[in-house]
């Protein structure tokens, strides 16, 4: 059992119930996924499709190592001529973690990768939204040790959700600083 699983079980059951009057434990929000996003953008912008192949290869892979489970290459719905997509194209990335793999990939989050982050202060609470659901930015994926910075050909940002089954943003923001979010006051 994870850190963040047991901060749920044994700190953020208890005080939310307390907190927000909850009558049973099934009723606490809890987190229900994990989403991680990345575009490819500016890394394949003015290179040949074979150029392309290989940096949506090393990208994918490099985040494959970091979840732990495979990503999807995602494609565009439709064509845009001034960003030079055509439909079909493939535009990004997609993963969503649940369950253990969510909460591996949490712990190591929350200890290791947003540390290792340059000039971090803390997790804005604006970055949470109406629902109680998280969306952080990471602007250099090396920050996760599964990715050596010397091997990796070349530095990118993703976007990870964190999504729970809270009711409001104040819900929300309660439950993600309980289970040890460094989330600014």
């Amino acid at each position: 059992m994870t850190k963040v699983e047991e901060n749920y079980k044994k700190i953020a059951l208890p005080k939310m119930k307390e907190k927000f009057g909850y009558k049973n434990d099934t009723a606490v929000p809890s987190i229900k996924k994990v989403v991680v996003n990345v575009g490819f953008g500016r890394e394949v912008a003015g290179k040949s499709s074979s150029e392309k192949k290989k940096v949506y290869d090393v990208i994918l892979n490099d985040l494959s190592q970091i979840t732990g489970q495979k990503f999807a290459l995602k494609s565009a719905k439709k064509s845009i001529s001034g960003f030079k997509i055509r439909q079909g194209m493939p535009v990004g990335g997609s993963c969503t973690l649940r369950r253990k793999k969510m909460y591996d990939f949490l712990e190591r989050l929350i200890n290791i990768a947003l540390p290792r982050t340059r000039d971090f202060n803390g997790i804005d609470p604006k970055l949470i939204d109406e629902r109680g659901n998280l969306t952080i930015g990471i602007k250099e994926h090396i920050a996760f040790p599964e990715v050596s910075p010397e091997k990796s050909k070349q530095i990118f940002g993703f976007e990870i959700t964190v999504v729970t089954t809270a009711n409001s943003k104040e819900e929300g923001k309660e439950l993600l600083k309980l289970l040890g979010f460094p989330i600014k006051n």
